[in-house]
């Protein structure tokens, strides 16, 4: 047994029950966002949270210790994703990367966006020529420094 069989347990069982991720979210108390990132395999939860996720998707208690163990970060099968909504985040980066990293640059100076200190919310913005994704991303700037 390992993190991947659990993930894979877990998305059988919200996909038998017919479980949202916001509902899951709702119950660990946290952004659906942040436990959707847990329950595929690329957060850790706590013990409490554990529970939480173990009672919802029928984990046993050695399933749920899976959930605490610090994950393998990316879960991306291949290098240039095929799935064809991954496949947009990858061109979207591919083509306007340049231009996020110089109007960082330029409004916070030399340094990166953290993944780490970072929250993303993701709404559905209503639109008369037909429902848009709205994604945001807010990550703590962090400076090189100089040593």
């Amino acid at each position: 047994m390992n993190r991947n069989d659990i993930t894979e347990k877990i998305i059988t069982a919200k996909v038998a029950k017919g479980i949202t991720w916001e509902s899951v979210a709702k119950k660990v108390g946290l952004s659906k966002e942040w436990v959707t990132a847990g329950c595929l395999g690329q957060m850790t939860f706590d013990d409490k949270q554990a529970k939480v996720i173990g009672k919802i998707f029928g984990l046993n208690a050695e399933e749920q210790k899976w959930l605490q163990v610090v994950p393998y970060k990316g879960s991306l099968p291949t290098p240039v994703p095929t799935d064809p909504l991954i496949y947009r985040w990858y061109e979207i980066v591919s083509v306007y990367g340049t231009t996020i990293k110089a109007l960082i640059h330029e409004e916070f100076g030399d340094g990166i966006m953290s993944a780490i200190d970072f929250s993303m919310d993701i709404v559905r913005q209503p639109d008369p020529k037909g429902d848009r994704v709205n994604v945001v991303l807010s990550g703590k700037f962090l400076p090189y420094k100089q040593y």
